[in-house]
């Protein structure tokens, strides 16, 4: 495990401590009817007492937990030896470093408008996705061939050629798509209008992977089959 992995435990563990210290603190200042989920137009509808807040101070720590560990600990173990996490480590655990500040992020924003008990701030909880996103971007050039993060699509995961290249690919989509989106979403550009470009960033680099595994393998540039001479000798 790399400083990010421990960064990523280190993270987790200040979120869990800072939920139980909330709790226990502050929870008397929650509104006698709890508001757990809003609708799309931020508005709650529905809700719990004040002594059902399982949900409200410790889910979102609690699975944030589960993903760290997952990543950091069991998921490089798990991994065949041709497609080890160790090439990449560093960029490996500073993903799920992300993940942990992507969960930490969603918990404080939730949990600060389940203290207001008003509309839900989900101009801020989608610009933290699409900062995610870019910041994503920043490193998927980076990944190696595994079967846990990146662009693991057919084509991607049977030639290597076809994964380098469509990470770079997919590295600028993220970023592009990522940092517009944080941008225009608190600007004011409507969330529906944002996530469309979300989705279609996310998109590109499958389909991309396809047309360029088909290009190589109309010429014959795909790694199995530059091997096969060899072989048949």
């Amino acid at each position: 495990m790399t400083r990010w992995g421990y960064a990523a435990v280190a993270l987790t563990l200040a979120t869990l401590a800072a939920s139980v210290f909330v709790h226990v603190n502050y929870a008397d200042r929650l509104p006698e009817k709890v508001p757990i989920h809003w609708n799309f137009r931020g508005e709650p509808d529905g809700w719990v007492t004040r002594d059902q807040t399982f949900m409200v101070f410790y889910l979102l720590p609690t699975a944030m937990a589960g993903l760290v560990a997952l990543g950091v600990f069991l998921l490089p173990w798990l991994s065949p030896r041709n497609f080890a996490v160790e090439g990449f480590r560093g960029t490996f655990d500073y993903v799920f470093f992300l993940v942990a500040g992507l969960f930490a992020y969603l918990h404080a924003v939730i949990l600060a408008s389940t203290f207001r008990g008003g509309p839900f701030a989900e101009r801020w909880l989608i610009a933290g996705f699409f900062l995610f996103f870019a910041l994503i971007g920043n490193v998927m050039g980076k990944v190696r061939r595994n079967f846990w993060m990146g662009v693991r699509t057919p084509w991607t995961l049977a030639d290597p050629q076809v994964w380098d290249r469509t990470h770079r690919v997919a590295a600028w989509s993220f970023v592009a798509v990522g940092a517009l989106g944080f941008v225009a979403v608190l600007a004011g550009v409507p969330p529906w209008l944002c996530f469309p470009v979300l989705i279609a960033g996310a998109l590109w680099p499958v389909l991309y992977s396809l047309i360029l595994y088909k290009r190589l393998e109309r010429h014959g540039q795909l790694e199995a089959q530059r091997q096969q001479p060899a072989a048949t000798e």
